[in-house]
């Protein structure tokens, strides 16, 4: 039953998500508004859904408190007639608790999830139980199209006029591995349109987004996208600067602060922004190893599965390439070093990193073939000769300009963190293991991805032997305090082993 209260501006923000208002906590115990619920508030013509929350000081009885979110949208004048109403649990509510017991859901508990969270209407422990119920028993593969198609239609979706729109992803979770900023300007080079939307760094020192962010801006909508790209043929850009499967964005920042990602999430993602964008053709780059984001074998075929099936319902073309991997890929870790080893690859310096430049032009080829462009074992040579005859660069050179960037620039005018620290052998030896997880740990504390100078160098390579006071790696900080932090946790873990007799390697700084 309905009943009134007056209104109060409060100058506090619940962040935006979802709607918040207080009431006066005996009192609303009275009016049977339970902490969290969901309830109908009405001023003359206006209407909103918010949630309500208890306080015991910042509201008088006979109250209702608005956060600016409300206010600042919404015209409320202070004392004026507020009209209550106590709504019943929403389906998306049902859902999750539904989820969290195991239960299947079909596409309509699905969708209503997925629309909660883009309009604002699931608080962030809401979202959280829903990204975890994932780890209590994965979505099966019905309900990883459902939730694939609704994420993609709850937000812009780029119709394309072209029969072939090609794209690459890879899962992440090796450090460096910056592919994606050398395979784009590759395929583009050799006539492909291919609109690269990127994410942000979730669990790692650097995503695609962070790293192009150096070079050029990532933040565009819509409209400048097809303008751009109708241009070009390609852009690299943020997925998250316009409306593209957007509760992947709110998903994202539950997830951010404990550093997880559930699997079957991850491959959601992927595929709703690839089905946003009318993506027709996809290479999808799966490692796998003992330290980074899929350990095992198993798992990266299961991953692959999951992968096919969404491909195979949407009708997109594509190919997953695994991998297994023992260290990062490149030689720098964290936003500014990893653009660095991005231009020093395209550039065709001779200090380039070997392994992130054989590895790009076999994804690119592998691109080329899928979509035709090159005969079946033809597309590595064509990747490789779009790159050596500098067309990848030049392609890459109207990228960064489309999207704001200096075009001239050279590898070596990046700038690089004033603080920096170097790591030596403290003996001789061969190095049988790289910590890639530990990499990517480090590098997160110096700084990155947000401190887009911070990072970590590598100087030496899996399978190399070193000697006595032979440099190892290079940390880099905008101050000597994040270098101190990460001295400390490297106290406690190493980077690199160095097999001597079977034993961890001392490290001097």
């Amino acid at each position: 039953m309905p009943f009134v209260l007056r209104a109060k501006k409060l100058d506090f923000s619940s962040g935006g998500q979802p709607w918040v208002v207080v009431l006066q906590e005996k009192e609303a115990r009275t009016l049977g508004v339970v902490l969290g619920d969901r309830i109908e508030v009405r001023w003359g013509r206006q209407r909103a859904i918010v949630v309500a929350y208890h306080t015991r000081k910042k509201v008088h009885k006979g109250e209702i408190g608005f956060f600016r979110e409300i206010w600042r949208y919404r015209k409320i004048i202070n004392d004026e007639p507020i009209t209550i109403k106590v709504l019943s649990r929403p389906p998306s509510i049902e859902a999750i608790i539904k989820k969290l017991k195991g239960e299947a859901l079909s596409y309509e508990e699905m969708h209503s999830i997925i629309s909660d969270i883009v309009h604002h209407k699931l608080s962030k422990v809401e979202i959280t139980y829903f990204v975890a119920s994932s780890f209590l028993k994965e979505f099966s593969n019905q309900e990883l199209y459902y939730m694939t198609k609704a994420m993609a239609v709850t937000g812009e979706m780029l119709k394309p006029t072209r029969k072939v729109v090609a794209d690459k992803h890879s899962i992440g979770g090796v450090a460096g591995n910056r592919t994606t900023m050398v395979v784009v300007p590759i395929v583009a080079s050799c006539g492909i349109f291919i609109p690269k939307t990127s994410s942000r760094a979730i669990t790692s020192s650097a995503g695609t987004a962070d790293t192009m962010e150096v070079l050029a801006s990532v933040k565009f909508n819509m409209k400048q996208i097809i303008k751009m790209t109708k241009k070009i043929g390609a852009c690299i850009i943020w997925g998250g600067s316009f409306r593209l499967a957007p509760a992947d964005d709110y998903i994202i920042r539950v997830s951010h602060p404990l550093a997880i990602e559930p699997l079957d999430k991850m491959v959601v993602s992927i595929m709703a922004k690839k089905v946003a964008m009318g993506i027709t053709h996809l290479i999808v780059d799966l490692p796998y190893g003992p330290t980074v984001k899929i350990n095992d074998r198993p798992t990266a075929i299961k991953v692959k599965n999951k992968f096919l099936y969404l491909a195979n319902r949407f009708g997109i073309k594509i190919k997953v390439v695994i991998s297994e991997v023992h260290e990062p890929i490149g030689r720098g870790i964290g936003p500014s070093l990893e653009a660095r080893d991005v231009l020093r690859v395209l550039q065709q310096k001779d200090y380039r990193p070997a392994d992130l430049e054989i590895k790009s032009v076999k994804l690119a080829g592998s691109l080329l073939e899928l979509t035709g462009k090159a005969p079946a074992g033809k597309g590595h040579m064509l990747a490789a000769e779009a790159l050596a005859s500098g067309r990848a660069w030049s392609k890459m050179r109207e990228i960064i300009g489309a999207q704001g960037g200096k075009v001239n620039i050279d590898s070596e005018d990046l700038t690089l963190a004033a603080a920096r620290h170097r790591f030596y052998a403290s003996f001789s030896g061969k190095i049988t293991a790289i910590d890639d997880k530990m990499v990517d740990q480090v590098a997160r504390i110096l700084g990155a991805p947000h401190d887009k100078l911070a990072g970590i160098y590598i100087n030496k390579r899996l399978g190399q032997k070193v000697r006595r006071e032979e440099r190892l790696y290079t940390l880099y900080a905008q101050n000597a305090d994040r270098i101190e932090l990460a001295l400390e946790a490297l106290k406690q873990n190493r980077i690199f082993t160095i097999d001597r007799m079977n034993v961890y390697e001392g490290l001097k700084g």
